[in-house]
């Protein structure tokens, strides 16, 4: 039996793999398919999938709720530290290996059409192709290197896909502002492994997060309880239960991994303040946007908090729940505002990534990665919806020469007659998201609420605003949801005002934009994820994440809570739909502090642009100056000074030294030349030269004479 269960295991290693490495070979096969265009390489992007679906479905059935799968094998040794790398499967990484692909999937048979006639249409499909292996590979590595590598991975693919219009200066600013922010979060990361190793002596997941104290970590801290002291069991492969090594994190450095932790979820998964970068990300293509937004790389910092939720203590759990709040509540107030269909969605992602995060901090684990999953679904759908509505926007504006901004839902209206097929779809996805019964947001957004006021119950006043904020918060994102939906959907089709002999050649599309569209659809009900629509501790992979036995729902806020929730969240529906359908005045004032507020996103970009930005610009051209006027400048003198000397030691050498030797040269040469006439070899010249010596010698000697 044990053989039996060892050969099962190394085929599910061996399907993880292929699951994992089919995106790599897509995107290897499409570099070097040839042709621009080459519609060859969507299809086989999209086979890489469909296969790893299928495959990532089969290691789903074997692991979940069953044990763990871990293999690896030596990879280097430094010194006598031996770093492994492996694969390893539990219940939260083969959820997150299925979702990705069911994810994936819509995404690319969607892009096969929404792609179709664009100039890097093959260069699109090989970007995505290697998005998708950097994702999958992250949520299966076991190892912190491995993780932080593909971490980077899916950050480096990112910024290739968001600027994938790269002749457009928007989506260029766009991927480099993506690009810098996520850098901020990578660095917090890279410390938190550092520190980690250097206490652990080891970057295996799995001996580090040890599953066990993991799960205590989860109780004591839902429990509001203190933590409880950290012990790391290091297990080798080779050892026993019985040869448990322990090792302790120091409280100054467990402070700062896990501000380095956090730093690297607010950046990946767009929380405050690492938030801007998310809604600018937009200048991409839709079905990047729907990627992005649903279970990829924004999903990527909710699932590390998964990994290592248990370095964090109750206090920094409850700065989490806080700042998680916070976010979701920010993300809903600008969504109200915002005109950008595509903007409208990315703040909707933030609002409920807030969630998901303020889940993680009032100890609703399994809540908060249930919401990652059934959010993933519905927002995909819709976004994938509005590539449909701008696509068909835009040929409204080609057809008939318009100015207009086909993102714009000013311009938009009564598009329901026209797309039917659409609108269904975004009623389904807009439901799920507003959380209503019989939708799985319903489940897993009640489930965050509940936990978040129970949470409260022994905490200060301060600490209770959390749970009421995020309550007001789903209001909100009932409100935006209606006014998209009504504003794009409903009424008459502003843009006909524009233009009142419109032509209007719009419709659903084919197959390949209503199959993603369906599939996504029915996976926003309930049956997908529980049997009972009104519970969510009923949820199978509630259950499976949990990590204790849930008590039935006996305190008052499982009912009042999502009875709350829905009550008003309905009349919150049907007010928006009156004040946008203009059946009601629109009681809010389209200007004033709170508007502008919104309106401007908060003024966060403009704030960091002056504390930031313009700061360190300043201080960039302040360097400039010095590198180019005082260092450039000493250079430039000491060049100066060591090239007149350099001169003056010319001078001197060719006029001075060599002026003398060659004067003594010449001196030589000219006796030289004046003596050797005396040795011609005629006897008149001799006789001539011994009678002037002669002479001269009796001149000599008289002249002595006279002297005497």
């Amino acid at each position: 039996m044990k053989e039996f269960l060892q050969s099962i295991d190394t085929l599910t290693i061996k399907f993880t793999l292929a699951a994992v490495l089919l995106p790599l070979l897509a995107f290897l096969i499409n570099l070097i398919l040839p042709g621009k265009q080459n519609k060859l390489s969507g299809w086989v992007s999209t086979l890489a999938i469909l296969t790893g679906t299928v495959l990532s479905a089969f290691v789903f059935a074997r692991v979940w709720n069953g044990h763990q799968v871990h293999q690896s094998t030596e990879w280097f040794t430094i010194g006598t530290t031996k770093i492994t790398a492996g694969i390893l499967l539990n219940n939260l990484s083969v959820l997150m290996l299925l979702l990705v692909n069911l994810i994936a999937l819509p995404v690319h048979l969607y892009s096969i059409a929404y792609m179709g006639h664009d100039e890097g249409l093959k260069r699109y499909f090989t970007y995505l192709s290697f998005f998708c292996f950097s994702m999958l590979a992250l949520v299966v590595a076991d190892n912190l290197i491995l993780f932080y590598i593909f971490w980077e991975l899916v950050g480096f693919s990112s910024y290739l896909l968001i600027g994938f219009w790269y002749t457009r200066d928007r989506a260029v600013f766009a991927n480099k502002k993506a690009f810098i922010m996520n850098r901020i979060g990578d660095i917090g990361l890279l410390t938190a492994i550092i520190i980690l190793f250097t206490q652990f002596h080891t970057f295996d997941i799995n001996t580090i997060f040890n599953s066990e104290i993991q799960q205590n970590s989860l109780v004591y801290s839902h429990l509001g309880l203190p933590a409880q002291p950290l012990i790391i069991y290091s297990l080798p492969a080779s050892e026993s239960l019985n040869h448990l090594g322990t090792a302790s994190l120091p409280a100054i450095w467990q402070y700062i991994a896990v501000a380095g932790i956090f730093l690297a979820v607010a950046a990946k998964s767009a929380q405050f303040p690492l938030h801007t970068w998310l809604p600018d990300a937009m200048e991409g293509p839709t079905s990047i946007s729907a990627l992005i937004h649903a279970a990829t790389m924004v999903a990527a910092g909710v699932f590390l908090l998964g990994r290592v939720y248990y370095l964090f203590n109750p206090t920094e759990l409850t700065i989490l729940a806080v700042i998680g709040c916070f976010t979701a509540f920010m993300g809903a107030t600008i969504a109200l505002a915002q005109n950008d269909l595509k903007r409208i969605l990315a703040y909707s992602t933030i609002s409920q990534l807030g969630f998901m995060v303020m889940g993680m901090g009032v100890g609703a684990y399994a809540s908060s990665l249930f919401h990652l999953a059934t959010h993933a679904f519905f927002k995909c759908l819709l976004f994938l919806v509005a590539g449909i509505v701008i696509h068909q926007m835009a040929h409204i504006r080609d057809d008939n020469n318009l100015n207009i901004d086909p993102q714009n839902i000013q311009f938009m209206g009564g598009l329901r007659k026209k797309l039917p097929f659409t609108f269904i779809a975004a009623l389904i996805g807009g439901l799920a998201l507003v959380g209503l019964p019989l939708m799985s947001g319903y489940l897993s957004k009640d489930g965050i609420l509940i936990q978040a006021f129970e949470w409260s119950d022994n905490k200060s006043l301060i600490f209770k605003l959390v749970p009421f904020a995020a309550l007001f918060t789903t209001w909100l994102t009932a409100f935006y949801v209606a006014r998209m939906i009504v504003k794009v959907f409903f009424g008459d089709l502003r843009v006909a005002q524009l233009a009142p002999d419109l032509k209007i050649n719009i419709s659903d599309g084919h197959w390949l934009y209503k199959l993603p569209l369906a599939l996504l659809a029915i996976c926003c009900f309930f049956p997908l994820f529980s049997q009972n629509p009104f519970s969510y501790q009923h949820s199978w992979l509630f259950n499976g994440l949990s990590t204790s036995p849930q008590p039935e729902a006996v305190d008052s806020y499982h009912n009042i809570v999502p009875l709350a929730v829905n009550v008003v969240g309905i009349m919150v529906l049907y007010f928006a739909y009156n004040i946008y359908l203009g059946r009601t005045a629109n009681p809010f004032p389209q200007n004033g502090p709170i508007f502008n507020l919104t309106c401007n996103e908060w003024y966060f970009d403009r704030i960091y642009d002056k504390l930031i930005i313009k700061p360190i610009l300043l201080i960039s051209r302040a360097c400039f100056w010095i590198d180019r006027r005082v260092v450039d400048g000493f250079i430039v003198l000491f060049a100066s000074a060591a090239l007149a000397c350099s001169k003056v030691a010319v001078f001197t050498d060719r006029y001075i030294i060599d002026g003398f030797i060659n004067l003594l040269v010449k001196l030589v040469r000219g006796i030289g030349n004046f003596a050797r006439r005396f040795q011609g070899g005629k006897v008149q010249y001799y006789l001539y030269s011994m009678l002037a010596v002669m002479l001269l010698i009796f001149i000599l000697i008289f002249l002595g004479g006279l002297r005497h």
